[in-house]
């Protein structure tokens, strides 16, 4: 009895260590976003035009929610909400700007990931049609929105270092 009792032991140990090495974590987050940690934080960049700032938090083990607002002296130019969310194998940036869209969230697929580059694409919206960022450093990192905008081929560059 004492040796089945063992057996049983032993065997229920190894499928709990085994469901462990499966999620790769001790915090399950998922493989995909875990990748893009580097995005977590306060980014910012200054010109003449004014101030970018974007700030990324993890809100659980598949999402991150970020916001991004762009002032001019103390006025609010811009303003969108953000939520990359690893559903399955599939990283989705969903942007949310007050004002267009109808309120709703655009959707932008990931299309390309390289060594910290993450490319988000969306054909289908107005402008931009993809958006990319780029870790330079640990704390600089250079985020791009482009595509056809007015039937020409538009892009915008933002250097931002990171504030916190």
């Amino acid at each position: 009895m004492y040796k089945k009792i063992t057996l049983l032991l032993l065997i229920t140990i190894a499928i709990s260590c085994k469901k462990s090495e499966d999620t790769g974590t001790d915090d399950n987050e998922k493989d995909k976003i875990k990748t893009v940690r580097w995005l977590l934080g306060k980014w910012e960049t200054k010109s003449a035009d004014g101030t970018l700032t974007e700030t990324w938090k993890k809100a659980n083990d598949s999402t991150y929610d970020g916001h991004s607002f762009f002032l001019k002296g103390k006025d609010t130019i811009h303003y969108e909400t953000i939520v990359l969310q690893q559903i399955e194998e599939q990283l989705n940036y969903n942007a949310n700007v007050i004002g267009q869209n109808d309120d709703k969230p655009v959707a932008f697929v990931l299309t390309e990931t390289k060594e910290n580059q993450l490319i988000f694409e969306n054909p289908t919206h107005d402008y931009p049609q993809k958006i990319s960022y780029t870790q330079v450093s640990k704390d600089s990192l250079v985020a791009e929105i482009s595509g056809i905008q007015s039937g020409k081929p538009s892009s915008e560059k933002y250097i931002m270092l990171r504030t916190k």
